[in-house]
């Protein structure tokens, strides 16, 4: 299916709603690739470069199909908008992958081939993780790999102040937790409420984990995870500044030794071990105990529609040589992902027995253009973190600023 203007134009703003969840910065522009033995593969991955091992494993991949792979790596948004206005001009890329909320955004505008079309095998794939770049029952990509996010803890922290992280149950706990960490003289909890989809994404398993719908934001259930935050961040739990922070900037602060806890992902495991302290990692906590449903972070191997249906033979060994059972260790080992199959993650908690706390949390997790959100889903999310923002900034209570976005993402 060619893609119209209209369903273009109307996608890009969608896009341009979405941000970077795994705090990604900076890219490099470039073109698409020519008829002929190059092809152009995108990835939203500049914190890689071509002599890094996911460099390289794109570069393998290109020869073993057999062509030299033109790998350009943007942010997640950038790339997003590029690849529709690529689209629209009639030379997106061969291969793409692009973060699993986008995919819905894409399909509506009509510029990504089914995986079932192109006779790529998903069958392996855990369907929660599949689900989250699915439309209508139909997969759009393969996903490489996913994350989520947990709370990780730092044990000299939490020991100081007489706290056993296995305490921590529930919401009640988890705060009465923070309390005597402050008590101690140290810092209790820091995430990320950034005015972006991280900030939506890191509250998200609140939201979820007291039973709130996407479809009815200022729910009680909803004003009850939006009141938590606010609560400690007015009694000095949190830090004012998680306003500010990215997934980034938050671990920042949680590196520096000072906090009990730190909502963050999978991908920063790599920083955990270089922190310096001991450290663990727990599931976020629902409201009433139990582990919260958290959201599915990760990209998906995407082949974007060509005019030259001739190139789709080496795509699809190109989409095969990353996503394959036999290829996924190797590339969910490189980026630090868990992989979307149970033989794999296997495999990745014997060589990595500190992903299995992950490998739980991701089989849990929900993607949030699920449940037939698809693209609705940037409607509501922009709402939801404009509402965080207002609380916690003290402009709103929590119910009114909920109030604000429901009206606001019935609107959209």
């Amino acid at each position: 299916m060619i893609p119209t203007r209209r369903t273009l134009l109307a996608a890009l703003a969608a896009v341009g709603t979405l941000a970077s969840l795994t705090a990604c910065a900076g890219g490099s522009a470039g073109s698409s690739g020519t008829a002929g033995g190059t092809y152009a593969f995108w990835d939203p991955y500049p914190q890689f470069d071509a002599a890094s091992a996911w460099g390289k494993r794109v570069s393998r991949c290109g020869t073993e199909a057999g062509v030299t792979l033109k790998r350009t790596a943007y942010d997640t948004t950038d790339l997003g908008n590029k690849a529709l206005l690529a689209a629209q001009q009639g030379n997106a890329p061969d291969v793409m992958l692009v973060d699993n909320p986008v995919v819905s955004t894409m399909v509506e505008a009509g510029i990504l081939n089914k995986t079932s079309d192109l006779g790529l095998d998903t069958k392996s794939i855990q369907q929660n993780i599949i689900g989250a770049g699915a439309v209508d029952g139909a997969a759009y990509g393969v996903p490489i790999g996913a994350n989520t996010l947990g709370l990780y803890y730092n044990k000299k922290v939490l020991s100081a102040a007489g706290v056993d992280p296995a305490s921590v149950k529930d919401w009640s706990s988890l705060t009465a937790a923070l309390q005597k960490v402050k008590s101690a003289g140290k810092k209790g909890i820091t995430f990320s409420a950034i005015g972006t989809e991280e900030g939506s994404f890191q509250f998200l398993p609140w939201f979820w984990g007291a039973g709130g719908d996407l479809t009815e934001l200022n729910s009680a259930k909803g004003v009850a995870a939006l009141s938590l935050w606010k609560q400690w961040v007015d009694d000095g739990l949190a830090p004012k500044d998680v306003l500010q922070n990215t997934q980034t900037t938050s671990w920042q602060e949680f590196a520096t030794g000072d906090y009990a806890f730190g909502e963050n992902g999978t991908w920063q495991l790599g920083n955990a071990d270089k922190a310096g302290f001991d450290y663990g990692v727990i599931n976020i906590p629902a409201q009433n105990g139990g582990s919260a449903p958290v959201p599915t972070g990760g990209e998906f191997v995407t082949v974007p529609v060509q005019k030259d249906t001739a190139r789709y033979d080496v795509t699809k060994k190109i989409v095969a040589c990353l996503t394959s059972d036999a290829n996924l260790l190797a590339s969910d080992t490189t980026l630090t992902y868990v992989a979307p199959v149970a033989a794999v993650q296997a495999e990745q908690v014997k060589q990595n027995p500190k992903l299995k706390p992950w490998v739980a949390a991701v089989a849990a997790a929900r993607g949030r253009t699920s449940g037939g959100l698809g693209t609705k889903y940037p409607t509501i999310s922009q709402p939801l973190w404009t509402a965080v923002q207002a609380a916690l900034s003290g402009g709103k209570s929590a119910q009114s600023a909920l109030d604000t976005a429901q009206a606001g993402a019935q609107k959209g």
